[in-house]
C-alpha cells in the first residue's frame, strides 16, 4: 500500500527486501486501484517460487472512481480474482483475503467463491482482514481460513479481548498490520490515536523508548515484540516508503528478539484498557 510512483525505487525496495530474507508481500486490488499490484507482479516475477504474495478483494471502485462499496458476492469475488492474478502475472496467489466483511454479509457465498478458486488452484489459502470480532466468530465456525489480519498494538490492544486466544485455539494465524500505530510508537510526534489523547500517547511512547534502552533494542523491535510476542501472531506487515525505513525494518528482522513477560507488562501497564465498543455479537 505505501509503495511510491517511482518505478525504479519500488522495485529496489522490494528486491533488496528479498534478499534480507523478507518473503511475504501483502497488495490488495484496492490500492492505487491495481497499479499496487502490478507492482509487486512485476518486480517478484523472477522470484515468484521463492515468495509469498497476498492480495485482497472485495472492495469495488466506482465508474467514476470517486471512491469504493463493498461486495463480498460470490460472482464479484471470482472476476476480481481473475484480474489479480494478471495483474500479479502469476498463476496463482498465495493468500487471497477478504478485505473487510460485515456480519450481514453472504458468508456462505463468500466462502463458497474462495473454495472454489482453491479447488481450481487459483488460490492455495484464503483468510479474512478484519477487526470484527462477531466476523471473524463466523469465519473461524463456518470456514477453513488460514489467517485473519488485524490492527494490533499496543495502542490498539482490542484482539487481546477475546479474538487472539480464539484465533490461536483454532490455529488461524494473524497477521498485524498497524503495530506501530502509525508511527506513534517509534518517534512520530504524539497525537490523537483511536481513544487516547496525545498524552497518553506519549506514555506508551516513552514506556517502548524506555524498554528499548534496557534491552538494547530499537523502538520498532520493541513495538514488534509487543505483538509477535502472543502465539496467534504469525508475522506483522509494514508498510515501507522509504530506504530509510526498509533498513531499520530488515535489522528489526534480524535481530528480532522475544520480550520478557516483564517487559510485555510494564508496556501494557502504560496504557489504559481498550475494549471494542462495537461488533462484538
Amino acid at each position: 500500500m505505501s509503495l511510491g510512483e517511482s518505478a525504479a525505487q519500488y522495485k529496489d525496495m522490494l528486491r533488496r527486501a528479498v534478499e534480507a530474507g523478507i518473503n511475504y508481500f501483502d497488495t490488495a486490488d484496492l490500492y492505487q486501484k491495481g497499479l499496487n499490484e502490478l507492482h509487486v507482479g512485476e518486480t517478484l516475477k523472477p522470484i515468484r517460487k521463492n515468495v509469498i504474495i497476498a492480495t485482497k478483494v472485495g472492495n469495488q471502485w466506482r465508474p467514476d472512481g470517486s471512491g469504493w462499496d463493498w461486495n463480498p458476492s460470490k460472482e464479484y469475488i471470482l472476476k476480481c480474482a481473475e484480474q489479480s492474478l494478471r495483474r500479479l502475472k502469476t498463476d496463482y496467489i498465495d493468500l487471497y483475503q477478504l478485505h473487510g466483511g460485515t456480519i450481514d454479509d453472504p458468508i456462505d457465498e463468500t466462502i463458497e467463491a474462495f473454495e472454489l478458486l482453491k479447488q481450481q488452484g487459483k488460490i492455495r489459502w484464503y483468510g479474512i482482514s478484519s477487526i470484527r470480532p462477531n466476523v471473524i466468530r463466523e469465519y473461524v465456525k463456518r470456514s477453513n481460513i488460514v489467517s485473519v489480519m488485524m490492527q494490533y498494538s499496543l495502542l490498539d490492544h482490542r484482539p487481546e479481548e477475546e479474538v487472539l486466544d480464539l484465533l490461536h485455539q483454532h490455529d488461524i494465524s494473524v497477521i498485524c498490520r498497524g503495530a506501530v500505530a502509525q508511527g506513534l510508537l517509534v518517534g512520530k510526534p504524539a497525537a490523537n490515536y483511536l481513544q487516547y489523547t496525545d498524552g497518553e500517547v506519549a506514555r506508551a511512547a516513552k514506556m517502548v523508548a524506555k524498554v528499548a534502552a534496557e534491552s538494547g533494542l530499537t523502538k520498532l523491535e520493541v513495538a514488534l515484540g509487543y505483538v509477535w510476542s502472543h502465539p496467534a501472531v504469525a508475522t506483522a506487515a509494514l508498510g515501507m516508503r522509504t530506504s530509510a525505513q526498509l533498513d531499520e525494518a530488515i535489522h528489526a528482522l534480524r535481530h528480532a528478539t522475544p520480550l520478557s513477560a516483564a517487559q510485555r507488562t510494564a508496556l501494557r501497564q502504560s496504557v489504559r484498557s481498550y475494549h471494542y465498543d462495537a461488533h462484538k455479537t
